[in-house]
């Protein structure tokens, strides 16, 4: 890469060479629910199918209060983050759709999901002489990662670098719900519980699949006004009235597609209530319940008798995007002014503050998503 460009994204000017490990200042868990300890690591070589990346930005995904609170059982030490923007810096020599010098996301889901293919958990990266795991095999809370080639995708040059990080999870999750989980179509109607970074992702992708109507529910009036913005035609409070009786009040009875965003075992529980039924024969079927949310509890009720006679779906939605066909997309249409991608992240910090903007995520403070920003 030439050196002005180095200079310019604010890469070190050595080189690295394939083959040599390198350090880095990383976010590194090495206990439950404590701080974060931002401290050097050391990364490993970059193998044959290996990309080495200098992070510009990364977002904060809330699931990741899933991982610092132990709740997911990975073992420790270990560094977080699974979306981010960079500049590759090193690629091995089975690495083709990435050149060095290249701007890319990182992101969890892979290039080519295929489920006899195993995230690698240790990384070859250590902490002090420990070996660190990632959840994926990424991390992106840190200045540089060297991670498999399937997890980076390759963007344009004149693609921003801070904002288009929180496309490697955010968007790509809610937005995949609706157009490739859902296949939401013109006219649907479709009801998205949660207005963080991924429900304003998914209520954009409603609107963009002219689904009407699109409501939104959140707890914060200032959030669900955001939701407005991103194309919600109806907006819920559900601490001021009941979401699944307004829900079916202004759908007719209930909404096509109602997706969780959150979670939390209630919101988990009424996304079902909240679908219209159906009834007798193979016309007739019911609404779908989508679950998008990481589920912050292992158990949920639900009643059978509104799956079965009513033909109603519940579904689950993880990482339903096409990469390598929908990050261009999403990129596209921000540079056409018809996605709002720059008001998708509202809540900026420095990799020195990410206990900060971690405690602001878990108080429900970030209106969208949070960045860090190298």
């Amino acid at each position: 890469m030439p050196l002005r460009l180095r200079q310019r994204v604010g890469l070190p000017v050595r080189v690295w060479h394939s083959g040599r490990a390198m350090k880095t200042r990383a976010a590194v868990l090495t206990a439950y629910n404590e701080p974060l300890v931002i401290d050097e690591v050391e990364l490993p070589e970059v193998g044959p199918d290996d990309v080495a990346v200098k992070l510009i930005s990364s977002g904060v995904c809330h699931s990741q209060l899933h991982e610092l609170n132990g709740s997911l059982g990975e073992p420790l030490p270990m560094v977080l983050g699974h979306e981010g923007t960079g500049v590759v810096m090193a690629v091995g020599a089975n690495v083709t759709h990435v050149k060095e010098g290249d701007h890319a996301i990182v992101t969890w889901v892979r290039r080519h999901p295929d489920l006899t293919m195993q995230d690698r958990g240790p990384l070859g990266a250590t902490y002090r002489g420990t070996e660190l795991f990632a959840q994926h095999g990424v991390h992106t809370w840190s200045e540089h990662v060297v991670t498999e080639g399937d997890h980076v995708v390759g963007i344009a040059a004149e693609a921003p670098t801070d904002i288009s990080c929180i496309i490697g999870c955010a968007v790509l999750t809610g937005a995949g719900a609706v157009q490739r989980t859902a296949n939401v179509r013109p006219g649907d109607s479709v009801a998205v519980v949660g207005t963080g970074g991924v429900g304003l992702s998914a209520v954009w992708m409603a609107s963009m699949l002219h689904a009407h109507p699109i409501i939104a529910v959140d707890l914060r009036d200032d959030k669900l006004a955001t939701a407005r913005q991103f194309g919600a035609t109806h907006l819920i409070n559900a601490k001021r009235e009941d979401p699944v009786a307004a829900i079916q009040e202004l759908t007719g009875g209930g909404a096509d597609y109602a997706f969780d965003t959150i979670g939390v075992r209630a919101t988990t529980e009424q996304i079902l209530k909240a679908t219209r039924p159906g009834w007798v024969g193979p016309s007739s079927q019911g609404g779908t319940a989508v679950l998008v949310g990481v589920p912050a509890e292992r158990e949920m009720t639900l009643n059978p008798m509104l799956v079965m006679p009513f033909q109603r779906t519940y579904t689950g939605s993880h990482g339903a995007s096409d990469v390598d066909c929908d990050f261009p997309m999403f990129l596209r249409l921000y540079a056409d002014g018809k996605f709002p991608l720059d008001k998708l992240v509202t809540d900026r910090y420095r990799l020195e503050q990410i206990n900060e903007a971690c405690d602001a995520l878990r108080a429900g403070d970030v209106m969208g998503r949070a960045i860090l920003e190298y």
